[in-house]
């Protein structure tokens, strides 16, 4: 099963990876998007699947995320919480 230390691992070394995701979205409108939902979303993508987290599977995962994607986790992180 895939753990959360292998991922917090990871997280430094792909932060360039996040952060040009961030980029994206905002260029696309989205402002508000945070690199931390970002990583939240590939984390919860990445567990669902449970894929090993090596690191070119977690690049893959982190700018192959789409907006449509993203959205939809928000969405259902909103309805969680609320």
């Amino acid at each position: 099963m895939v753990e959360d230390t292998h991922f917090t691992h990871w997280k430094k070394e792909l932060k360039p990876a996040v952060q040009s995701k961030k980029e994206e979205f905002h260029y696309l409108g989205y402002e508000s998007v945070t690199d931390e939902e970002i990583w939240e979303c590939v984390q919860a993508r990445l567990k669902k699947k449970k894929i090993e987290p090596r690191l070119h599977a977690l690049v893959d995962q982190i700018l192959a995320l789409s907006l449509n994607d993203f959205m939809t986790w928000l969405t259902i992180q909103s309805y969680k919480e609320g």
